[in-house]
């Protein structure tokens, strides 16, 4: 893959953000990152790669030049200040599955199609599907 269908394909990752950002359904996240504590509430978010390297490409613009897993099972994008390094490029599930403090997941049938979209993005970047946040990053940050 060259680097202009790289780029392509990462725009069309932030495009489908954009699109989500638009629809009509109301959400008050506080910042509080509780849904970002992924061994307390038992959630992980799943990315495709190509959320994966613009997450990757945001912490690092953000500084952050390594990523360990934190002990306490917290997201690896979380500053030391506790609040995500990456707000503005946060992935899908971040903006639409896990927090309870911001009205709760969204029904996946209102985000089917933007999902669907993100899988065929994944699939050209030779993903077969979204991998948990850690691994997601560890797999972006080899690939950059």
């Amino acid at each position: 893959m060259t680097k202009e269908e790289r780029q392509h394909l990462l725009q069309q990752v932030r495009e489908v953000y954009a699109v989500l950002e638009k629809r009509p359904i109301e959400r008050q996240c506080t910042g509080r990152a509780e849904c970002c504590r992924f061994r307390l509430t038992g959630r992980t978010p799943f990315l495709t790669r190509g959320e994966a390297l613009l997450a990757m490409q945001a912490a690092r613009a953000a500084g952050r030049k390594k990523l360990p897993p934190p002990a306490d099972g917290s997201c690896p994008l979380l500053g030391t200040d506790g609040r995500c390094t990456i707000y503005q490029s946060r992935p899908f599930a971040c903006r639409t599955h896990f927090c309870e403090a911001a009205g709760g997941p969204w029904a996946r049938k209102e985000v089917r199609d933007l999902i669907h979209q993100l899988e065929a993005i994944d699939q050209r970047f030779g993903g077969s599907g979204g991998m948990g946040l850690p691994a997601a990053m560890k797999w972006a940050a080899s690939e950059s």
